[in-house]
């Protein structure tokens, strides 16, 4: 049996003048949870895509569980379940007619295709709407489907484009903790542009812009590049005297006052918390918030991506 990996080798797109992907090189392995990140037009969708075979790169290629996608495009694909952007699928079938379909076409016969059918319905909660045509579904439960067909055979390699796209929260919850259960025995790629599924389950983060890769990391190693990881905001009663005396420490690089919030970030290598509560009991300041900040991955993506520095 083939090692449970996907290498992509220089993997490019081009469309005439438009480089829509440039030579994209990385390695995902078994127990990861890869975010793709990037801002609309990066070329998350277009990578996707050549990763599963829909669509032919320009140059490079990639490789699934030892099958070269270029190559031995239909092997890699067996291996693969896929959720494409939109989650396209035949509207005037029946979200069980539709998911038998896609359990023949992934290989299941007779009763084998129902059970695997059924199975996928109770494990993406469409219980209510079996019997249903999914045009008629809202764009959750479509979602939902589009999720289910993908792992209707329980594929080594989830890749998922923007999989809770239009799910309410406790849609959201079911989902993530599906896709965190599933994790630890596949490898799952998935597409977003919410930072908070980043947060919620990835183990590793990568940010594309202009089809490039411009950073490739864990999501706390992101956090900790933002300026805010280890500042400190406080709600205090004037603010003005407090922040004049907060940035006399020595433990203080900067201090600045916004819409009513200070917050103190740390000189290099310092640690703010035990001197800050020191000041406050000293000075006897009235606090209705004190918080530590773990840090803004909002901050670090337009940092990476547009080179903004606040």
């Amino acid at each position: 049996m083939n090692e449970l990996r996907i290498e992509a080798r220089q993997l490019s797109k081009r469309y005439n003048n438009l480089v829509a992907v440039d030579q994209l090189s990385f390695e995902v392995e078994a127990g990861e949870v890869l975010g793709f990140l990037g801002p609309n037009g990066a070329g998350k969708s277009t990578t996707m895509k050549m990763l599963t075979g829909f669509l032919t790169p320009t140059s490079g290629t990639a490789v699934i569980n030892g099958h070269d996608i270029v190559d031995d495009s239909l092997a890699a694909r067996r291996v693969i379940g896929y959720l494409p952007e939109g989650a396209p699928s035949y509207g005037e079938m029946t979200v069980r007619s539709f998911l038998e379909f896609i359990a023949r076409a992934r290989g299941f016969e007779g009763r084998e295709a129902l059970l695997a059918a059924g199975s996928a319905i109770d494990r993406l909660n469409l219980d209510g709407v079996p019997e249903q045509p999914i045009e008629t579904l809202s764009k959750g439960f479509k979602r939902r489907v589009g999720l289910a067909q993908a792992i209707i055979h329980d594929p080594q390699v989830l890749i998922l484009d923007e999989p809770t796209d239009g799910l309410d929260p406790n849609q959201k919850h079911e989902v993530r903790r599906l896709i965190r259960d599933m994790s630890r025995e596949k490898i799952i790629v998935i597409s977003t542009h919410l930072l908070e599924e980043v947060h919620a389950l990835c183990n590793r983060a990568m940010i594309i812009s202009d089809g490039r890769l411009l950073v490739d990391d864990s999501p706390i190693g992101l956090i900790t590049r933002s300026r805010y990881h280890d500042a400190m905001t406080l709600v205090v009663e004037q603010p003005e005297r407090a922040a004049s005396v907060l940035s006399e420490l020595p433990q203080a690089g900067k201090v600045e006052l916004r819409e009513g919030e200070l917050t103190v970030f740390p000189a290099e290598g310092c640690k703010l918390f035990e001197v800050i509560t020191d000041a406050i009991r000293e000075h006897g300041w009235s606090v209705s918030e004190l918080r530590l900040e773990a840090g803004r991955l909002d901050e670090v993506f337009r940092q990476i991506t547009k080179g903004e520095t606040t």
